[in-house]
């Protein structure tokens, strides 16, 4: 009776679960499915066709020709990599020393830290653009991502991670002879690789796909991200959907790609492992 009860609830379970994922596919498939739709076919016909009766690629073709979305494409790539590097470096460097070294004013200058995170990002907007135009780093690249080179959300996470770290490790490292930074990078860091990996999707996903900065920092279409690429796709097609859809799964394909090739990082690790009882 009671296993019979387990496999219900599983079943049940399983099938929220199911029914939760279909409703948060259907918009990324309604937006394949516009993008593959020819001319001829009516995308806003009442009850929806959700699959088309002649897909095509062409939408795909006349987007990346009529735009350098092959440099958009660079640029999206090449600030979302030099972000989550930097990101990761700067976050673990702040959150190694919050949670294993005991010096005065550690909890106060954490507490600060993780305060910012309920300061929304237009108040600080003004004041970073002010800086960034004195810094001379309008126009560039790393206009775009120093905002993001490191974050309380990064900072909290890894310092959570650090914690779990067990001390024998640390002492392990010290005895053969490692010096501090030795031992973060060394011993703390491949034990918290998980984290890592978690905030290095969130942290890409975010650069990627950010709009508010990019606009305001950028006024040379040689610098713009995908996400503003695909913003001028609507004066340039004069809102054709089946093209603005089209160069939005352009966008969020690498996304996409880079949570499958990295989600099978997010492992548990067994940061005790080499420690015996």
């Amino acid at each position: 009776m009671t296993q019979q009860r387990s496999r219900w609830q599983h079943v049940w379970l399983y099938g929220l679960l199911g029914a939760i994922a279909i409703v948060m596919l259907i918009p990324l498939v309604w937006l394949i499915s516009t993008s593959l739709k020819s001319p001829t076919e009516d995308i806003f016909q009442f009850p929806p066709q959700l699959f088309p009766s002649q897909p095509t690629f062409q939408n795909f073709v006349t987007v990346w020709n009529a735009n350098p979305f092959g440099r958009y494409l660079f640029n999206s790539m090449l600030v979302a990599v030099l972000t989550v590097g930097l990101n990761l470096l700067f976050c673990a460097l702040a959150a190694y020393p919050l949670a294993r070294l005991n010096f005065r004013g550690r909890e106060v200058f954490f507490t600060l830290i993780v305060t910012t995170i309920m300061i929304p990002f237009q108040i600080v907007m003004i004041p970073l653009y002010v800086l960034a135009v004195q810094l001379g780093l309008r126009n560039t690249y790393l206009g775009v991502i120093f905002p993001a080179i490191a974050s309380a959300f990064g900072i909290f996470l890894l310092r959570q991670a650090f914690q779990g770290v067990p001390k024998e490790l640390e002492e392990a490292g010290r005895m053969d002879g490692c010096s501090e930074l030795g031992i973060w990078w060394y011993v703390m860091i491949p034990a918290i690789r998980p984290a890592l990996v978690t905030l290095a999707i969130f942290v890409f996903i975010g650069s990627w796909s950010d709009f508010l900065w990019p606009l305001i920092v950028l006024d040379r279409p040689e610098y713009y991200t995908l996400p503003l690429g695909v913003a001028t796709l609507a004066g340039t097609f004069s809102l054709d959907w089946r093209l603005i859809a089209a160069g939005s799964v352009i966008s969020i394909a690498p996304i996409l790609l880079f949570f499958v090739v990295m989600q099978r990082y997010i492992v548990p690790t067994e940061s005790g492992s080499g420690v015996k009882g």
